[in-house]
């Protein structure tokens, strides 16, 4: 169990596509819009660990094309929020507020980044098996797992955002908004090329 944190420590806490997602929507958007987009990434990660433990690694290959098609759903839609970023407004008139975005479609989003995400499926079917020995896991025992596995996300994840609305509270005048916007809008085109890339 407590290998198995630590691995996940390390490859869930070096940021990938979905951490630059993450912070780009919570330096543009504020963490309120981002719960949504979280929960996913946790619920899919949940699901490549349990897959993983009951030992459906074939299900993945047999369902190659879904995950493919997962896979680029997310990176078009993570181009589509860079593109937004890169156009949107830096001045909000007094009670104009942004639109919120679909709770659901920001579900959607985290899911296909976390489902289509070459580096959190090779962590659960390729490098889990080697830390632990599967196939003698218990239902208790992939429950404890799963914990182990939230704790892990939450507290990376959730540092992740603090620090993004730390670097948001610090934008203040026009000019900084709109680098913010321009930095935010690269760094998810760039989550984007590398799910893209892999």
């Amino acid at each position: 169990m407590v290998i198995f944190a630590g691995a996940l420590l390390v490859a869930a806490g070096s940021p990938g596509p979905s951490i630059a997602a993450l912070v780009a929507r919570v330096i543009s958007k504020g963490y309120r819009e981002v719960l949504p987009f979280l929960a996913a990434m946790w619920i899919g990660e949940g699901i490549w660990l349990t897959m993983a433990v009951f030992g459906l690694a074939f299900v993945a290959q047999t369902f190659h094309l879904a995950f493919f098609i997962l896979k680029w759903a997310g990176v078009a839609y993570l181009a589509w929020l860079a593109w937004r970023m890169w156009t949107a407004p830096v001045a909000i008139r007094e009670g104009e507020m942004p639109r919120a975005e679909s709770s659901l479609r920001l579900f959607a989003a985290g899911m296909a980044v976390t489902l289509g995400n070459p580096k959190i499926m090779m962590f659960y079917m390729a490098l889990l098996p080697s830390l632990i020995d599967l196939g003698s896991i218990t239902i208790l025992g992939w429950a404890e797992l799963l914990l182990a596995m939230a704790i892990v996300l939450i507290a990376i994840d959730l540092t992740w955002v603090v620090a993004a609305l730390q670097a948001r509270r610090v934008l203040r005048s026009e000019r900084a908004v709109r680098i913010a916007n321009r930095i935010s809008a690269a760094t998810m085109a760039g989550a984007a090329a590398a799910i893209a890339a892999r």
